[in-house]
């Protein structure tokens, strides 16, 4: 973003990296769909997490007998699923919401269904995958007790991302369709390339300071959607 540092993720300024991604709930998101946009933040890193204290399971699972592939495996859904998933799903809707952008509404709900598809073959634990499911853990308790108690955590807390993300796609798709968004709407964005100009995209909904340069914001209040569906959880 032009004019903003960016700020996430948050690194020691010692490091030569800097952060990718500029992100401000407070002062982006409209205030009435703030609180939605932090328990999809939140959602990520209970779900960065759990990929954390599986690597620390499968530890468990290799010492108990298991196979050292499960362990490499966990190593890589860490490595890669804790940053891809905050960029294929947490952007688009984060970005959706800021700018009331159809496009970014079905790039989430495409990748966000995959991951909700992913998130519960990951709850069965089957072997050779790198997860601590229900399967593995089951099996764990009738043989090696320590090793399906250091488990069940992993077990549990993937349970519990999977209900919490089906819960968050049925909110958001009911957002959506209470502002009218289909998937032509979406179309029309990708073939007027609005999709990737916020600018532009505000300049239908609402008010763009004229000394601002390349993807500047649409300024709130004036440019908040109108959605209409305000129930709760």
């Amino acid at each position: 973003m032009t004019g903003q540092e960016n700020n996430f993720p948050p690194l020691p300024k010692f490091l030569r990296v800097r952060p990718c991604f500029y992100q401000n709930i407070q002062e982006e998101i409209p205030s009435q769909h703030q609180q939605l946009v932090r328990r999809i933040f939140t959602l990520w890193m209970i779900y960065s997490a759990t990929l954390c204290l599986n690597v620390i399971g499968c530890i468990a699972w290799w010492a108990a007998g298991s196979y050292a592939s499960n362990f490499g495996y966990s190593l890589l859904w860490l490595i890669l699923f804790a940053p891809c998933s905050y960029v294929c799903w947490f952007r688009p809707i984060y970005k959706a919401i800021r700018a009331d952008s159809s496009f970014n509404f079905m790039a989430f709900f495409f990748i966000f269904f995959l991951q909700v598809v992913l998130a519960f073959i990951q709850c069965l634990g089957l072997n050779n995958w790198g997860i601590c499911g229900w399967i593995a853990t089951i099996m764990f308790f009738k043989t090696n007790l320590a090793a399906a108690i250091i488990m069940l955590p992993t077990t549990l807390l993937l349970t519990l991302v999977t209900i919490l993300m089906l819960l968050v796609l049925i909110k958001v798709h009911r957002l959506y369709r209470g502002i009218g968004g289909s998937m032509a709407h979406a179309r029309e964005e990708w073939g007027a390339g609005t999709w990737k100009d916020a600018a532009v995209k505000a300049g239908d909904v609402g008010v763009i300071d004229p000394n601002a340069q390349g993807s500047s914001l649409p300024q709130y209040p004036a440019s908040v959607p109108s959605y209409t569906d305000n129930r709760g959880w």
